[in-house]
C-alpha cells in the first residue's frame, strides 16, 4: 500500500486555511480529504467545552486546553497519520497554537509521509476584519493566535492570504508542489 501525501497548512484564525484547503481540492489531482483543527473541535463531546479538562476560549481570544483535550489531540494526530499511511491524501487545516511544538507533534504523528509545511500569513488586521464577518469566531482568537503560530515553525511554502484569492494561493502552491 502507497502512503498518501499531507499538506499542512498553518495559519492564524481566519487567515483563509479552509477556503486555501477548498481550492486546492479543485486543483490538486486525486481527492484529497480536507481535515484539520475544526474537524476535531466538533467531533468533541460538546460536555468537554468551558472545562478545566477540555478547552475554554477566553474573553480575550486565548484558550486554555486541559488533559482531556490533549489526550484527544494525541490520538487525533494518530489516526490522521494512519489514515495517511493508508494512502488517503489529506489537507490539514491546522492553527499552531503553541508554534514549533505543536509542527514537532505533528511531525512525529506524520513520520514516513511526504508532507509538505504551509505557513498561511495574513496582514493581522485582515484577520480580525474577518474574524469580524465571519460571526462564528470568538473575538479576538486571530490576534492572539496571530502571536504564536508561526513561532519557530519551519515552512516548505509560506503564502500571504491578506489581498490575494484564495484560488490564486492554490495555484501558487500547486506551482511550488511540482
Amino acid at each position: 500500500m502507497t502512503a498518501g501525501r499531507v499538506i499542512v497548512l498553518n495559519g492564524t484564525s481566519s487567515s483563509g486555511k479552509t477556503s486555501l484547503g477548498r481550492a486546492l481540492q479543485d486543483r490538486l489531482d486525486g481527492t484529497w480529504l480536507l481535515l484539520g483543527i475544526d474537524t476535531f473541535i466538533t467531533a468533541l463531546p460538546w460536555k468537554l467545552y468551558g472545562t478545566p479538562d477540555g478547552h475554554t476560549i477566553n474573553d480575550d481570544g486565548t484558550i486554555d486546553f486541559g488533559d482531556a483535550w490533549h489526550a484527544e489531540r494525541s490520538r487525533w494526530r494518530a489516526a490522521v497519520g494512519s489514515l495517511a499511511r493508508s494512502g488517503s491524501n489529506l489537507l490539514l487545516d491546522e492553527v499552531f497554537t503553541e508554534g514549533a511544538v505543536d509542527q514537532s507533534r505533528w511531525a512525529e504523528a506524520l513520520a514516513g509521509i511526504d508532507v509538505t509545511w504551509v505557513g498561511v500569513h495574513v496582514d493581522v488586521e485582515v484577520a480580525a476584519t474577518r474574524e469580524q464577518a465571519r460571526g462564528d469566531r470568538n473575538i479576538g482568537m486571530a490576534r492572539q493566535q496571530a502571536l504564536v503560530v508561526h513561532e519557530g515553525v519551519r515552512y516548505d511554502v509560506e503564502v500571504d492570504s491578506t489581498s490575494a484569492a484564495p484560488e490564486e494561493l492554490a495555484a501558487q502552491l500547486q506551482l511550488a508542489l511540482s
